[in-house]
């Protein structure tokens, strides 16, 4: 329920009959360029993405305005004073995502190593097998820190990891500004683990146990075992192997038998 103490399924059962009305004002307000108070005012619900679940940077805000907007966060019932909206980009904007590109085009600006950017996510990649390259990407890490402070936004540096690809890798320590960046074992990069060996051996192990998690959920649920009933409760499964597959082959004969022990396939 919003600040307007509606129930979203009042909202829903009653959406033929408040469908002419709303569109009614909706004219009124694209027409005089003004939008109603109440419609800047937002109830957020923080949803954890990853991390430690007591660290509030894991959290994202839910926002769809920002202009004259102030907003709570509610928890459990629990609500927060009103506060105005400093920053942000409104959810399900299209235009909020291309002015944030435009934004940040000129990151690379100067970058000796490769940047890679992907929504608000960064990546610095460089060969460091010698001094030479080591310093090259402590200067991008420095021109980076730089452009977040001309542009007054700020990295979060809690969340930066540092991920030594190699056998022989010399392991060197960079800073963001004043912080050491933490060394990670390994990293998820757009879903998928990858350790500093490049082997996503750990990606696979975890895809079959939340597989094997769902089958038994359905075997412990479901009494039926007929065809028309199973079938379509193993679509659930899909996205988890859909991010398996896309990750490559399994490398190794462990890795072969748990995804045949999650899709029910023969093992050897």
């Amino acid at each position: 329920m919003g600040p307007d103490e509606l129930h979203l399924r009042a909202l829903r059962e009653l959406a033929d009959e408040m469908a002419r009305p709303l569109a009614i004002i909706f004219e009124k307000s694209w027409q005089s360029g003004e939008v109603p108070t109440d419609w800047k005012m937002g109830n957020i619900t923080p949803v954890f993405k990853k991390g430690k679940k007591e660290d509030l940077g894991n959290y994202r805000p839910v926002r769809n305005w920002l202009d004259g907007c102030t907003q709570r966060v509610v928890v459990n019932g629990s609500m927060s004073k009103w506060r105005p909206v400093m920053s942000g980009v409104p959810q399900g904007s299209v235009l909020g995502l291309a002015l944030f590109n435009i934004f940040v085009g000129d990151m690379d600006s100067g970058i000796e190593c490769t940047l890679s950017k992907f929504a608000n996510d960064t990546k610095l990649c460089g060969v460091a097998d010698t001094l030479e390259g080591r310093d090259a990407i402590q200067r991008d890490l420095d021109r980076l820190e730089r452009w977040a402070r001309v542009n007054r936004i700020k990295f979060n540096k809690a969340k930066c990891k540092v991920l030594p690809v190699g056998r022989c890798n010399p392991k060197h320590d960079y800073r963001l500004g004043e912080e050491w960046i933490e060394s990670s074992p390994e990293e998820k990069d757009l879903g998928v683990l990858i350790d500093e060996k490049l082997n996503m051996s750990h990606q696979c192990s975890l895809a079959a146990q939340k597989a094997n998690h769902v089958l038994g959920c359905i075997k412990r649920g479901v009494t039926s075992r007929s065809r028309e009933v199973i079938l379509p409760l193993g679509s659930y499964r899909d996205p988890t192997w859909s991010t398996v597959s896309t990750s490559g082959a399994p490398s190794t004969r462990r890795t072969l038998n748990s995804w045949s022990k999650s899709r029910g396939g023969p093992q050897s």
